[in-house]
């Protein structure tokens, strides 16, 4: 008897182990299913919204990307009675990125139309994985887009402009841009961009534009697209106005590099190992200037957003009594010793003007302080800015009476005369920017200039937008 029952204890053990062997077998090939690559289990992506716009006329770029390499994919449009195949592919390359260009069938596919008038579409894309998951089927993604054709372009509406624009000057346009599915919008001058600001009412805007100086040709647009892709671009009549500027050359004398240049370069700890009279100008005239004036630039791009009722300026007359010494534009040459020997160049970007020593400095208009610290060349530099892109700047000066977040009036002391920075003498360095641009002050110091140029655009365009 107990023999036959150590046999079959034996038979048991044996069983037992077998299934041991057999449950950590199914074990491990769960686990390196599981973690495997492979095996993956994530659907395919792609990289579209589950609503879109599309005008027919350009097609529809989708992607679609997957962790496996990609095995198929099959896109479809209905509208909603009809559905067409307008892409598949079997995918006998290994990748794991495709991108799907999608043409709206203009003619029938294998006897079947889209109707042209349908408005609402469905796009139905499909794609499958090479992943050995769902028993070597991979994973399938199936997902459904609404599609809202939209081949109308933006409307884009001129209400008034500035008659003209001077090479290095300024001018004003107020316009409407309308679409129910608006993207974006921007005006173009002279190769750069102009952020509108709301006016008066929603889809109405004010901008003011630039002609740079030192740019021959210029012409002025407004693009306008929509989310489908549509496109405008409107041409912003202006008579354009040339306008030369003055050439100089100026004697780069030891005593000046030894003075004012050697002093602005043991400022800045990047120039102050360099000896050489002629490095030391060009460092200070060339490197350190445009550093100087790419601060300028990123002060006065900012336009806000908020929507304007109106927007006055009166003209500007920083400095009582005062004779000009310097004009805007000038391209100045430095020469060293024999004029032949030209060793730097320059352009002057404001108007210089010269009173009594330490004399006040008014903003004409109200504004808000953006700067109030010294900027290389220019000194002791007050900025100041009065909306819709305008800025005004304030170099060289002795003391800066304002500060920066600072909201002032106009008729404003904001600072006195000096020469600090690149200055030799007494005066004030008086610059203004539109949207980052230099620009002529002389016309923003012309009340005629500002009432033809200025005020009657906005009194036009509120005819057009009051209704009046």
């Amino acid at each position: 008897m107990s023999y036959r029952r150590r046999r079959g204890y034996g038979r048991d053990r044996g069983s037992s182990s077998l299934w041991i062997i057999i449950l950590l077998a199914f074990i491990g090939a769960g686990a390196f299913i599981y973690t495997s690559k492979s095996f993956e289990r994530n659907v395919p992506t792609v990289d579209v919204a589950n609503f879109i716009y599309w005008n027919r006329k350009d097609p529809l770029k989708i992607k679609v990307t997957d962790e496996s390499p990609l095995k198929s994919y099959d896109v479809q449009i209905s509208d909603g009675v009809n559905t067409i195949t307008v892409a598949n592919e079997l995918l006998l390359e290994n990748t794991n990125e495709k991108v799907i260009e999608i043409n709206y069938p203009k003619k029938a596919v294998n006897g079947v139309l889209l109707d042209p008038r349908a408005t609402n579409l469905k796009l139905i894309i499909k794609a499958t994985d090479k992943s050995n998951w769902n028993f070597l089927q991979g994973n399938r993604l199936v997902k459904v887009i609404t599609v809202k054709v939209d081949y109308k372009r933006p409307n884009v509406n001129i209400l008034s402009n500035s008659y003209s624009i001077t090479r290095g000057g300024s001018a004003l346009v107020v316009f409407q841009v309308k679409d129910d599915a608006l993207k974006s919008f921007f005006v173009e001058a002279g190769g750069r961009f102009f952020k509108a600001q709301p006016y008066k009412k929603e889809g109405y805007y004010a901008t003011l534009i630039a002609w740079p100086f030192n740019k021959e040709n210029f012409t002025a647009n407004i693009h306008a697209e929509d989310m489908a892709g549509n496109k405008r671009i409107v041409n912003i009549p202006l008579y354009l106005l040339g306008k030369k500027y003055r050439t100089s050359t100026i004697q780069a004398k030891d005593k000046f590099i030894d003075g004012k240049i050697s002093d602005l370069i043991a400022t800045e700890p990047k120039y102050s190992t360099i000896e050489n009279r002629l490095e030391k100008l060009k460092a200070v005239n060339e490197t350190m200037r445009l550093e100087n004036e790419e601060h300028i630039h990123a002060l006065a791009k900012n336009v806000s957003d908020e929507m304007i009722d109106s927007w006055k300026i009166k003209k500007f007359y920083p400095l009582k009594n005062a004779a000009k010494v310097a004009s805007f534009g000038d391209h100045r040459y430095y020469y060293y010793e024999t004029k032949d020997n030209v060793v730097s160049e320059s352009y002057h970007v404001g108007l210089d003007m010269a009173s009594t020593k330490m004399a006040s400095v008014v903003s004409s208009n109200a504004g808000v302080v953006v700067n109030d610290e010294d900027n290389g060349i220019y000194g002791n530099m007050p900025m100041i800015d009065h909306g819709l892109g305008l800025y005004t700047l304030y170099g060289h000066c002795s003391t800066i009476l304002v500060r920066k977040g600072d909201h002032i009036s106009a008729g404003t002391v904001i600072a006195k005369t000096g020469k600090s920075g690149l200055a030799l003498g007494d005066h004030l360095h008086f610059g203004i920017l539109v949207q980052g641009v230099e620009v002529r002050p002389e016309e923003w110091m012309d009340r005629k200039w500002i009432r033809d140029n200025v005020d009657k655009v906005f009194k036009e365009a509120d005819k057009i937008i009051d209704g009046k």
